[in-house]
């Protein structure tokens, strides 16, 4: 495997966010694609109001434009993997309070505490299945601990067959690293790794 490296989205870091989403995420055809990860901390009106431009600025560039909109207010939040100087991944984690979608109301009235919340993960094709998922969960705990929290959260897919959860992981990556099944409705089940 390569010498990845983990590091939180900073303000520094904001032009590698842009350059990763740019460059290398989705270039699979993904069907999640194109995204720049700007939609779990966006309210109602203004998905709409973005989904609106899409025919006149494009898809691609009209998320591009909001998202550079949001890292300047730094209301995107998370972590970007690293080969060398080169962003090859994305996790999108950060207070639970901090979304306003893309946490399901089952799993936000069910807390357990000051709780962190992983919504999404995007890692450049040629760079899956070498573990950096589980290197992004790992260090969202140890962070997660340093800083106070009582639990980490991750919303997975319930399913054989892909769904429309897959960008939030499967159930196997979050028991891999700790986490239980605390509960599940239709086709999302909400993992949990309480911190002690």
């Amino acid at each position: 495997m390569k010498a990845i490296t983990i590091k939180r989205l900073t303000p520094e870091l904001n032009e590698d966010y842009l350059d990763f989403f740019d460059n290398r995420a989705f270039t699979d055809d993904n069907p999640n694609g194109p995204c720049y990860c700007t939609s779990p901390n966006q309210d109602a009106e203004t998905i709409k109001r973005m989904v609106g431009e899409f025919p006149i600025f494009g898809v691609k560039e009209t998320l591009r434009k909001y998202a550079v909109e949001m890292l300047e207010k730094n209301m995107i939040q998370g972590y970007l993997a690293y080969d060398g100087n080169m962003a090859v991944g994305w996790c999108n984690a950060a207070d639970i309070e901090s979304y306003t979608g893309f946490v399901p109301d089952f799993a936000r009235n069910n807390t357990c505490g000051k709780t962190i919340s992983i919504v999404c993960f995007e890692i450049a094709p040629e760079y899956r299945g070498m573990g950096i998922a589980s290197e992004f969960i790992e260090r969202v705990c140890q962070d997660a601990k340093k800083n106070g929290y009582a639990a980490i959260e991750g919303y997975a897919a319930f399913s054989e067959t892909r769904n429309e959860f897959d960008y939030q992981g499967p159930m196997g990556l979050y028991k891999k690293a700790g986490f239980i099944e605390v509960m599940k409705e239709k086709n999302q089940v909400v993992m949990r790794k309480v911190l002690e």
